[in-house]
């Protein structure tokens, strides 16, 4: 349960300034909040694939690896840990971070 609870947390990427669909490649700091409320921290790896798709792989003590698409200011990523399937959307912020809403198949 603790494994899920890492990888279905709402995750906050940092980054360094708005970044197009070809270049939001690149590793990234993770900060977020377990389902029980614990803080995490860990990294994100995502590899571009084409102007708008890429994969993403985030340890944070867990490792879920998945696929991610950006469309203008925002940013989806599906992912598999385990049995565990998910869901991440997230916002960009003007600021450069991305802020998501989360979710895992079967969990409420």
């Amino acid at each position: 349960m603790i494994a899920r609870s890492l990888v279905a947390a709402a995750w906050l990427l940092l980054f360094s300034g708005f970044a197009s669909a070809q270049d939001i490649g690149g590793k990234y700091r993770v900060e977020g909040t377990n389902f029980d409320g614990s803080r995490y921290t860990g990294v994100a790896a995502i590899k571009v694939t084409s102007k708008s798709t890429c994969n993403i792989a985030w340890d944070t003590g867990s490792t879920a690896k998945g696929i991610c698409m950006r469309n203008g200011s925002s940013f989806a990523a599906s992912y598999v840990m385990g049995d565990a399937i998910g869901l991440v959307i997230y916002r960009i912020n003007s600021d450069g971070t991305l802020e998501g809403l989360w979710t895992v198949a079967g969990e409420d």
